[in-house]
Protein backbone atom coordinates (compact mmCIF):
# COMPACT_ATOMS: atom_id res chain seq x y z
CA UNK A 1 0.00 0.00 0.00
CA UNK A 2 0.94 3.47 -1.04
CA UNK A 3 1.12 6.13 2.15
CA UNK A 4 1.33 10.06 1.83
CA UNK A 5 2.66 11.76 4.54
CA UNK A 6 2.59 15.54 3.91
CA UNK A 7 3.13 18.87 5.74
CA UNK A 8 1.47 22.13 4.34
CA UNK A 9 2.67 25.33 4.49
CA UNK A 10 1.41 28.35 3.91
CA UNK A 11 3.89 30.91 1.66
CA UNK A 12 5.34 34.50 2.04
CA UNK A 13 4.98 35.57 -1.31
CA UNK A 14 7.84 38.08 -1.17
CA UNK A 15 10.79 35.87 -0.29
CA UNK A 16 9.04 33.10 -2.45
CA UNK A 17 9.42 35.27 -5.11
CA UNK A 18 13.19 35.95 -4.46
CA UNK A 19 13.76 31.90 -4.81
CA UNK A 20 10.83 30.73 -7.43
CA UNK A 21 12.33 28.55 -10.37
CA UNK A 22 12.05 29.96 -13.25
CA UNK A 23 9.28 28.05 -15.03
CA UNK A 24 6.84 25.64 -13.23
CA UNK A 25 4.16 23.09 -14.89
CA UNK A 26 0.66 23.95 -14.80
CA UNK A 27 -1.89 21.49 -13.17
CA UNK A 28 -5.24 21.18 -14.14
CA UNK A 29 -7.18 18.37 -11.78
CA UNK A 30 -11.05 17.79 -10.50
CA UNK A 31 -12.25 14.93 -8.42
CA UNK A 32 -14.06 12.12 -9.00
CA UNK A 33 -15.22 11.14 -5.75
CA UNK A 34 -15.59 13.42 -2.45
CA UNK A 35 -16.27 11.64 0.57
CA UNK A 36 -14.02 11.65 4.12
CA UNK A 37 -12.48 8.37 3.68
CA UNK A 38 -12.02 8.15 0.09
CA UNK A 39 -10.81 11.43 -2.73
CA UNK A 40 -9.97 10.25 -6.61
CA UNK A 41 -8.49 12.87 -8.31
CA UNK A 42 -7.74 13.05 -11.95
CA UNK A 43 -5.14 15.68 -13.10
CA UNK A 44 -3.28 16.64 -16.32
CA UNK A 45 0.23 17.86 -15.27
CA UNK A 46 2.08 19.28 -17.93
CA UNK A 47 2.02 17.13 -20.89
CA UNK A 48 0.88 13.63 -18.62
CA UNK A 49 -2.54 12.17 -17.12
CA UNK A 50 -2.51 10.60 -13.82
CA UNK A 51 -5.48 9.32 -11.40
CA UNK A 52 -4.77 9.13 -7.44
CA UNK A 53 -7.22 7.97 -4.99
CA UNK A 54 -6.52 8.81 -1.44
CA UNK A 55 -7.80 7.53 1.63
CA UNK A 56 -8.96 9.22 5.16
CA UNK A 57 -6.18 11.45 6.72
CA UNK A 58 -5.10 10.45 9.76
CA UNK A 59 -2.63 12.65 11.12
CA UNK A 60 -0.45 14.01 8.14
CA UNK A 61 -0.82 10.18 6.83
CA UNK A 62 -2.93 8.91 4.28
CA UNK A 63 -3.15 6.08 1.94
CA UNK A 64 -2.52 6.99 -1.83
CA UNK A 65 -2.43 5.18 -5.03
CA UNK A 66 -1.14 6.99 -8.06
CA UNK A 67 -0.87 6.11 -11.94
CA UNK A 68 0.06 7.70 -15.65
CA UNK A 69 -2.97 7.58 -17.28
CA UNK A 70 -2.89 8.77 -21.01
CA UNK A 71 -3.16 12.94 -21.16
CA UNK A 72 -6.32 12.72 -23.72
CA UNK A 73 -8.12 10.59 -20.98
CA UNK A 74 -7.29 12.19 -18.34
CA UNK A 75 -9.00 15.32 -20.14
CA UNK A 76 -11.93 13.69 -21.05
CA UNK A 77 -12.55 12.91 -17.41
CA UNK A 78 -11.88 16.00 -16.04
CA UNK A 79 -14.32 17.02 -18.79
CA UNK A 80 -16.95 14.44 -18.39
CA UNK A 81 -16.69 14.00 -14.38
CA UNK A 82 -15.58 16.91 -12.66
CA UNK A 83 -17.50 20.07 -13.26
CA UNK A 84 -15.24 22.20 -10.61
CA UNK A 85 -11.35 22.48 -11.40
CA UNK A 86 -8.53 23.97 -9.50
CA UNK A 87 -5.94 25.48 -11.68
CA UNK A 88 -2.35 26.18 -10.49
CA UNK A 89 1.16 25.92 -11.44
CA UNK A 90 3.94 23.78 -9.77
CA UNK A 91 7.33 24.96 -8.94
CA UNK A 92 9.64 22.04 -7.90
CA UNK A 93 12.31 22.98 -5.78
CA UNK A 94 14.93 21.24 -3.47
CA UNK A 95 16.53 21.63 -0.39
CA UNK A 96 18.80 19.26 1.05
CA UNK A 97 17.51 15.66 0.40
CA UNK A 98 13.78 16.97 -0.38
CA UNK A 99 11.71 18.12 -3.05
CA UNK A 100 9.16 21.36 -1.87
CA UNK A 101 6.14 21.52 -4.27
CA UNK A 102 5.00 24.92 -4.09
CA UNK A 103 1.40 25.73 -6.05
CA UNK A 104 0.51 29.19 -7.07
CA UNK A 105 -3.29 29.07 -7.62
CA UNK A 106 -5.21 30.44 -10.25
CA UNK A 107 -8.42 28.98 -10.10
CA UNK A 108 -10.60 29.15 -7.34
CA UNK A 109 -7.90 30.61 -4.79
CA UNK A 110 -6.17 33.19 -7.21
CA UNK A 111 -3.28 33.91 -5.47
CA UNK A 112 -2.93 31.74 -3.31
CA UNK A 113 0.31 30.26 -2.58
CA UNK A 114 0.55 26.85 -0.85
CA UNK A 115 4.13 24.76 -0.19
CA UNK A 116 3.90 20.72 0.40
CA UNK A 117 6.98 18.35 1.58
CA UNK A 118 6.26 14.81 1.43
CA UNK A 119 8.19 12.88 4.36
CA UNK A 120 8.67 9.36 5.35
CA UNK A 121 7.43 9.44 8.57
CA UNK A 122 5.57 12.21 10.11
CA UNK A 123 8.18 13.21 12.92
CA UNK A 124 10.96 13.36 10.28
CA UNK A 125 12.60 16.73 10.38
CA UNK A 126 13.27 18.98 7.54
CA UNK A 127 14.83 22.62 6.97
CA UNK A 128 12.17 25.46 7.27
CA UNK A 129 12.94 28.30 4.12
CA UNK A 130 12.43 31.74 5.06
CA UNK A 131 9.98 31.92 2.90
CA UNK A 132 7.84 29.06 4.19
CA UNK A 133 5.03 30.90 6.52
CA UNK A 134 2.08 29.03 8.55
CA UNK A 135 1.63 25.34 8.74
CA UNK A 136 -1.61 25.04 7.71
CA UNK A 137 -1.32 20.63 7.45
CA UNK A 138 -4.09 20.07 9.73
CA UNK A 139 -6.46 22.54 8.32
CA UNK A 140 -9.21 20.93 6.39
CA UNK A 141 -9.89 24.50 4.17
CA UNK A 142 -5.78 24.30 2.39
CA UNK A 143 -6.54 20.91 1.20
CA UNK A 144 -6.92 20.89 -2.88
CA UNK A 145 -10.11 18.94 -3.03
CA UNK A 146 -12.35 21.38 -0.27
CA UNK A 147 -11.60 24.47 -2.35
CA UNK A 148 -13.99 23.39 -5.16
Amino acid sequence: MGVEIERKFLVKEELWNKVRPESGTRILQGYILSSPETVVRVRVHGEKGRITIKGKTQGVSRSEFEYAIPKADAEEMLKEFCEAKIIKVRYELKIDRFVWEVDEFESPKKGLILAEIELTNENEEFAHPEWLGKEVSHLPEYYNVNMI
